[in-house]
């Protein structure tokens, strides 16, 4: 009989190492404890070298850095912009802080990512556009070379939101290098995490010179406090920094470490009706953030989703994502929903979305897909226990 975990097993969680502490120290031994100081210019050069891009500026969340990307884009008020529509609101909502109007393109189904058909096939509906801005889920690269071309087509500014991504790989080069503006987040669950913090990342030197101004108040060079355009408190503090600094040496093996977790995942699941997050073999490399997991279709158990509730039928050998995120809560377990589409959500409903599919590819992973504990400190005794979890569900 199985019994709850005594000690819960996460979602993801931040692995620390102790070298973060000898930073942290450091910065306060030195008393540069504001957005000043040797953490930061190491940890922006420390990432222009592993991601192989000319300019990064750290910041205080991914969500800032893509706030000061669109800024970058030249969205104004009223501007349509194409948008991942499977990916959580922080990709999204920095648009309309500008007064951008997102429009939603729906997803592949080999990487979960956008759809450059649906893409091209949304330039056609609307040939003004001029910012797209992509994420990379989960730590998937998506059908990047074919995104990028189509910017490129229509003359459309690419954000890369590379948040979830760090260290993944497409083709060899690095996710956060394709687009004209690029985020990588260091939030307390990311590969690497600083507790908070993210950067924005270009190959423009104006650019990047303009979000340090920006990301500082935009204070001009005065010898008193003089500002001429809007500024904000954006800028990643010397402290965080120093996590984000003793993390950098562990990130590779964060990554081996996640892969062996997917990889026990589809090793245990191999006789049940269900797939894993995919990816395209032999062209790009994830960096295995978050182990997920769909349902086939057929095996498929009844389920009913509110806007804030769900439930389940059971039903011999089927299952469904409801029936086992509550298996895995009552053993003291955390999984999650995969992310509810943007167009599906309350604040988006009326905003436009493209699709090539029949049934959109996003709203059918939601609702057969569900993330599993993938936190690097879980013991492979406890994924093991997951998996047989899991396996009980479709008894």
């Amino acid at each position: 009989m199985i019994k709850p975990f005594e000690n819960k097993v996460w979602l993801a969680t931040p692995t620390m190492h102790g070298d973060e502490l000898t930073y942290m120290k450091e910065a306060y031994e030195t008393n540069w404890m504001s957005t000043i100081g040797a953490n930061i210019n190491e940890v922006e050069r420390l990432t222009c070298e592993y991601v192989g891009c000319k300019y990064a500026v750290g910041l205080s969340a991914g969500t800032a850095a893509l706030h000061l990307a669109v800024k970058l884009a030249g969205v104004k008020p009223g501007d349509k912009v194409f948008c991942s529509d499977m990916t959580f609101a922080a990709t999204v909502n920095p648009v309309v802080f500008e007064g951008g109007v997102p429009v939603f393109i729906d997803s592949e189904k080999d990487t979960w990512n956008m759809d450059p058909n649906a893409l091209e096939k949304a330039f056609s509906l609307y040939p003004d556009v001029k910012t797209v801005v992509m994420v990379h889920l989960y730590g998937t690269p998506a059908k990047i070379d074919a995104i990028r071309a189509i910017c490129d087509k229509y003359s459309a500014t690419l954000i890369e939101d590379a948040a979830e991504s760090m260290g993944a790989t497409y083709k060899g080069k690095q996710t956060g290098s394709f687009g004209n503006y690029n985020v990588i987040s260091f939030n307390g669950n990311k590969i690497i995490t600083g507790s908070s913090g993210g950067m924005l990342l270009t190959d423009d030197e104006a650019a990047a010179q303009k979000v340090r101004k920006w990301s500082t108040q935009s204070r001009e060079a005065a010898p008193w406090y003089q500002h001429e355009e809007m500024g904000y408190n954006y800028r990643m503090s010397n402290v965080i920094a120093g996590v984000v600094r003793g993390q950098y040496p562990y990130l590779d093996e964060h990554i081996a470490r996640k892969k062996a977790i997917y990889q026990r995942y589809k090793d245990g699941f191999k006789d049940l009706p269900v797939t894993m997050n995919p990816y395209i073999e032999n062209e790009m490399e994830p960096n295995f953030w978050l182990s997920c997991l769909l349902v086939d279709k057929d095996a498929m158990s009844k389920q009913t989703r509110t806007a804030t509730e769900a439930t389940f039928e059971k039903e011999a050998g089927k299952s469904c994502p409801t029936e086992i995120l509550e298996k895995l809560a009552a053993y003291n377990a955390e999984g999650r929903p995969i992310w509810k589409p943007m167009h599906m959500q309350p604040i988006y409903k009326d905003n436009g979305f493209v699709s090539c599919f029949d049934t959109p590819a996003c709203e059918d992973i939601f609702e057969r897909g569900l993330c599993l504990p993938s936190d690097i400190t879980m013991a492979e005794e406890e994924q093991d226990i997951v998996i047989e979890l899991i396996k009980s569900c479709f008894v």
